[in-house]
């Protein structure tokens, strides 16, 4: 049998699915390419911790993909031709024609959402960005992060507990954790007070600038440096060359995550659509291990199986030595248990280890 997969994206959701197709095609003669822009592996979930100054594992992809018989391509996509198969890309071998596609590009930070913004802001959302903002951290007296999601407390944390000296505001246009129970959402308060991190919700930003933020109702937030980490959004790639996308530009796809207008295109990750999930690696690894399943077996003509996405818990990391672990019921939303302090802060570092373990080993997960 020949045939060609082409994989869109290098993170947990692309690198999953590259992986996971190689091993059920392995000895069929098929190919299995990975298109990323870049020739390593980026642990995401830590992103923060490298803005704070910490040193974070080294993780080529080559050195991830050695045995799996996927071949890496490394660089950037700048077009898709649907209606003839091909991936265009701005470096070799500029072309890629493909029997199905793996869309798995991901997202990036929502640079557009205020005016002022792109201008004046720092992300963590991608590891250039991360190290940029480590460099005018490191100078800093006193930072605004905007965003009361994981990201958002998770870097106003990181950042305190890194330099007790700075300054830290957190800044949300809604309640802090607000997808967390009442326990945990306390053990939050109490940990942000310890820190001496002050936090301000329900304070919608308006403009920022280069000397703090303006919000909505008039007031006003000081700060030499401002983290925007309240939303991301996903490449124009899949609107622009003819995909069926949602209103945010996310690629839409049925239950086995194949294109609802070109079924021989799998989306997953935070640049696909998919119902009943949210962006995160708890939900782009496991979707690009079953858009692997799928895209093998569409190359050998069998029907993919609907997808699942059940979620168990939300780890939420406050500096090294603290964190909250709320237990999930399936649909994502808070159940009972709440794990807190080191023990919650140990476990999800259990947890991103293991992630990149199972990257390393996608045939062993379920």
């Amino acid at each position: 049998m020949t045939g060609h997969i082409v994989v869109l994206g290098g993170g947990y959701a692309g690198l999953g699915a590259a992986k996971r197709a190689a091993r059920r095609l392995r000895g069929a003669g098929a190919r299995v390419t990975l298109v990323n822009a870049a020739d390593r592996f980026v642990e995401r979930v830590r992103l923060h911790q490298l803005a704070a100054g910490q040193r974070l594992p080294d993780l080529p992809l080559r050195g991830l993909l050695d045995g799996a018989g996927v071949e890496l391509a490394v660089a950037t996509v700048t077009g898709i031709d649907l209606a003839a198969r091909v991936v265009r890309l701005d470096a070799a071998p500029y072309e890629l024609g493909y029997d199905v596609l793996v869309y798995a590009l991901g997202s990036g930070a929502d640079l557009g959402a205020v005016q002022g913004l792109a201008e004046h802001a720092y992300t963590v959302a991608t590891e250039r960005e991360a190290a940029r903002l480590r460099s005018r951290l490191a100078a800093a007296r006193s930072v605004a992060v905007v965003g009361g999601g994981l990201t958002g407390i998770e870097a106003a944390a990181e950042f305190k507990a890194a330099r007790p000296g700075l300054e830290v505001r957190l800044v949300s246009g809604g309640p802090i954790g607000a997808g967390l129970s009442p326990r945990a959402r306390r053990h939050l308060r109490r940990a942000f007070d310890r820190l001496d991190v002050a936090v301000r919700e329900h304070a919608p930003v308006a403009e920022v600038g280069p000397g703090g933020l303006l919000l909505r109702d008039g007031g006003e937030v000081p700060a030499d440096t401002v983290v925007w980490a309240a939303g991301f959004r996903v490449p124009e790639l899949a609107a622009a060359c003819g995909l069926a996308t949602d209103e945010h530009g996310r690629m839409l796809v049925d239950a086995t995550l194949r294109s609802l207008s070109h079924p021989e295109v799998l989306g997953a990750g935070d640049a696909a659509a998919v119902r009943g999930s949210r962006m995160s690696c708890q939900t782009g690894l496991p979707l690009g291990l079953q858009a692997g399943d799928a895209a093998a077996a569409l190359l050998t003509g069998r029907a993919p199986r609907p997808a699942r996405i059940r979620y168990v818990w939300q780890n939420i990391s406050l500096g090294r030595h603290d964190g909250v672990t709320q237990a999930t019921r399936a649909d994502d939303s808070p159940s009972g248990p709440v794990l807190t302090g080191r023990p919650s802060a140990l476990f999800k570092e259990v947890i991103t280890r293991g992630t990149v373990w199972r990257m390393r080993h996608p045939h062993l997960s379920p």
